[in-house]
């Protein structure tokens, strides 16, 4: 049964973040002109179906993946332009523009990218097959991991038992890692 349908009215969308409490959430589309990113990532009021923001991001890129921290009110966008971007979880999403996860690659790839569960660690797959480890407050890279052939598009933390990380590529392959 639908309960409700929400109508960006973009080309495709991309991801769905709900925001703590559930009366929000975020969509994140592929509508990028050559100058323009607005309706990149739109943020939505749950119960009216209304468009509370279009202009939450402002660069050329897409952004294939969104996650929540589990412990802050922020959340990050994976980017098409090989960076993470940190904005506030809360009304107006400022985006953080003093930090910024660099050094993947996403190479036009749907990449994921995901919080450890104590909030500590950002893991995001790569399209060169490695899996990267950035530091939340430093936003520096404390560890590359070589996991796959293809591009790695997934890395994800158990949800019980935080030292095993899950990861997939491109070709299907999915490896756990401890």
């Amino acid at each position: 049964q639908v309960l409700r349908v929400y109508k960006a009215a973009v080309q495709q969308t991309l991801d769905i973040l709900f925001l703590p409490e559930g009366r929000e959430f975020l969509t994140s589309t592929d509508a990028v002109s050559r100058d323009s990113a607005d309706r990149t990532i739109i943020a939505w009021d749950f119960q009216s179906a209304a468009k509370i923001s279009n202009q939450i991001f402002h660069e050329r890129y897409t952004c294939p993946s969104l996650t929540l921290h589990p412990k802050e009110s922020v959340f990050v966008a994976q980017t098409n332009g090989n960076y993470m971007a940190l904005f506030s979880a809360q009304r107006p999403y400022r985006i953080n523009k003093k930090k910024r996860y660099e050094g993947h690659k996403v190479e036009g790839f749907a990449v994921g990218c995901e919080f450890s569960p104590d909030g500590t660690l950002l893991v995001t797959g790569s399209s060169d097959g490695k899996v990267f480890f950035y530091n939340y407050h430093t936003s520096r890279i404390i560890r590359t991991l070589s996991a796959h052939k293809e591009a790695c598009v997934s890395a994800t933390f158990h949800p019980v038992l935080p030292s095993l990380l899950a990861t997939c590529d491109w070709a299907g392959e999915i490896k756990i890692w401890q």
